[in-house]
């Protein structure tokens, strides 16, 4: 067995006194300042009332997300030639329903034809489309009278534009 080789006494008093590193405190979490919470609770109150406002945008909206929805079913049948007629109807109803919905009874009930072609063309960016116009000043009030199959994409195209971007005055 090999001799370790031992250290002088003044080293192994130099190192009998030494002691641990010291290790500083965590830093905090909390802030130092009143000024950062304050920060925090209007950032806080922001979200909340940028989250309330969408809800409200959204809840206001439902009606149109329920007439692209019965949209959908009218584009359906428009293509269809056994409910063609009845889905003809039924696309003005939904336009006069969705207006219902966004402006008050009196405006809306008596308008027809031109004139409400041309309420609906005062409340979106522009003019509405061609085949939009011709059926509401002809094609919605004839029996029987529905627009050819190439003109019922364009419809329903000019139909869905007006009823996702129409402008509703608060």
């Amino acid at each position: 067995m090999e001799q370790q080789a031992r250290p002088d006494p003044i080293t192994e008093a130099a190192l009998r006194s030494l002691k641990d590193i010291a290790i500083p405190q965590p830093v905090s979490w909390v802030p130092q300042t009143w000024g950062w919470l304050i920060l925090a609770l209007v950032l806080f109150a922001a979200i909340l009332l940028w989250l309330a406002m969408r809800y409200r945008h959204w809840r206001r909206d439902a009606y149109r997300r329920e007439a692209l929805r019965l949209l959908d079913e009218i584009a359906r049948d428009l293509r269809s030639q056994q409910t063609r007629d009845e889905a003809n109807a039924r696309l003005g109803e939904l336009l006069k329903r969705t207006a219902l919905a966004a402006w008050p009874r009196k405006t809306i009930a008596a308008v027809s034809g031109n004139e409400w072609a041309d309420f609906l063309s005062a409340h979106q960016d522009g003019e509405i489309g061609s085949s939009l116009r011709c059926y509401l000043a002809d094609l919605e009030y004839r029996a029987g009278a529905t627009p050819g199959a190439g003109a019922i994409d364009d419809l329903l195209r000019d139909a869905r534009y007006w009823i996702e971007r129409h402008h509703v005055s608060a």
